[in-house]
């Protein structure tokens, strides 16, 4: 574990589940983390300063206006001064304040204020946790950054059962070594998690987003793509119970709940992520690889001149038609996708037939389709037995479908023979 010295910051929320706390922080400890503890005026309520202090072995903040502890510490300085905030439990009200940006008491503040990782484990009744405003709340939490683990299901304290029970003390230690480690593939919460379903054991390596190729330290050569498509998908494969290995270029998005997402920059570097990341039984080429790279990539910004400066191009490794004849590691389903700007469907079998894979997915991306960057997506499954076109959708909407389809096609897949390598062309 990523443990041993680490810095951990809790802020204890007011419920229930506040006593499970007490066995994460010796937990912590007996793994060498220093561990400082922020309680609400709540969480007092459940749990004892003298118990908390006793286990960190050091003094309990909670009071926003403390001169002396503004004098020994300072709350900013508290909130920076660590590797990673863990909210447990992490109360509906908490969550609320999070979401909006309150900083009306220490714990909001310090959420507020910190510039680092936050680790949160849910902890309320499950109306209060399945609410519109709550989920809500997760949602925005979740495109902010903060990370989740939990809530599972289980009873309750008011006699109930469902979902919205505090993660076990053991999973939230497996979490913060996650996020500690810079892996953010933490579990799924259960509400999201589909436990039997339709990809559930098989496992799905995803690829997303553009490659950046250097032309020197600060210029590239790219392909114009979001990576909203491949995130969506990862995302809704998660949710189908997979296990799902995103692979992706440089993006502005968050990564995926539940998936473990591996970040790269150029063609050689997905490839390389690619082949360790396999066996799978599904693979999904939807990143936008470069089609070239540059030969001899300088070394210093090249410097404006009388002319443009020249330079060789080399072309990158074809990933998708790689994985498509990979012998006895090929997956069962190969997924490529085609964005094309005319003649779409023509170039999308020709694709299919050139790469090997078993489906390639096709839309148009041509001026004014308004599809790259944007939320919605129009696509043509396209495969030997004929074409499958969808609506215009959002794009977790076709991701949703796209992977309900894969579910339905897998059985049927044979199972890989050894095949020939090919030579490489652009996976694009």
């Amino acid at each position: 574990m990523a443990l041993a010295g680490k810095r951990i910051l809790i802020i204890i929320g007011g419920g229930i589940a506040a006593y499970k706390v007490l066995e994460l922080i010796r937990r912590l400890r007996e793994a060498g983390t220093e561990v400082r503890v922020v309680m609400t005026a709540a969480a007092k309520h459940f749990v004892t300063e003298l118990s908390v202090a006793s286990l960190t072995g050091s003094k309990v903040f909670s009071d926003l206006f403390s001169l002396t502890d503004e004098a020994e510490m300072g709350h900013i300085q508290l909130s920076r001064n660590t590797d990673l905030l863990v909210v447990a439990p992490a109360t509906a009200d908490l969550l609320a304040r999070m979401a909006h940006g309150l900083a009306n008491d220490l714990a909001s503040t310090l959420l507020l204020a910190t510039d680092k990782k936050i680790l949160v484990a849910p902890a309320m009744n499950l109306r209060m946790w399945l609410a519109p405003a709550t989920q809500r709340n997760v949602r925005t939490l979740k495109n902010d950054g903060v990370l989740f683990v939990g809530p599972e299901d289980g009873d309750m304290a008011c006699g109930e059962y469902g979902p919205g029970r505090m993660s076990e003390p053991a999973n939230i230690l497996a979490a913060i070594d996650q996020a500690l480690k810079g892996n953010t593939a933490l579990p799924l919460p259960p509400a999201l998690r589909r436990e039997g379903g339709a990809l559930m054991g098989k496992r799905v390596i995803i690829t997303s987003g553009p490659t950046h190729e250097p032309i020197d330290p600060v210029r590239y050569i790219a392909n114009r793509s979001s990576g909203k498509q491949g995130h969506a998908l990862a995302a809704a494969a998660a949710a189908a119970g997979a296990e799902v290995i995103l692979i992706s270029g440089p993006v502005a998005l968050p990564d995926p709940d539940g998936v473990e997402t591996h970040r790269i920059e150029t063609a050689l570097e997905m490839r390389a992520a690619v082949e360790a990341a396999l066996p799978a039984d599904i693979f999904i080429g939807a990143a936008a690889v470069a089609d070239w790279r540059v030969a001899n990539t300088a070394e210093g910004k090249i410097k404006k001149g009388f002319r443009p400066p020249g330079f060789s191009l080399v072309e990158n490794p074809d990933i998708l038609a790689s994985v498509a004849r990979h012998g006895s590691m090929r997956p069962r389903l190969v997924v490529g996708f085609a964005a094309e700007t005319a003649d779409v469907l023509a170039h999308a079998r020709a694709k299919l037939e050139r790469k090997g894979c078993d489906i390639i997915v096709a839309n148009d991306v041509s001026a004014g389709s308004d599809v790259m960057g944007s939320d919605e997506n129009q696509i043509t499954i396209v495969t030997r037995a004929g074409l499958e076109p969808l609506p215009r959708l959002r794009k977790d909407e076709v991701a949703r479908r796209l992977i309900t389809r894969l579910a339905d096609l897998l059985p049927s897949m044979p199972e890989p023979a050894p095949m020939a390598k090919t030579g490489s062309g652009s996976d694009v």
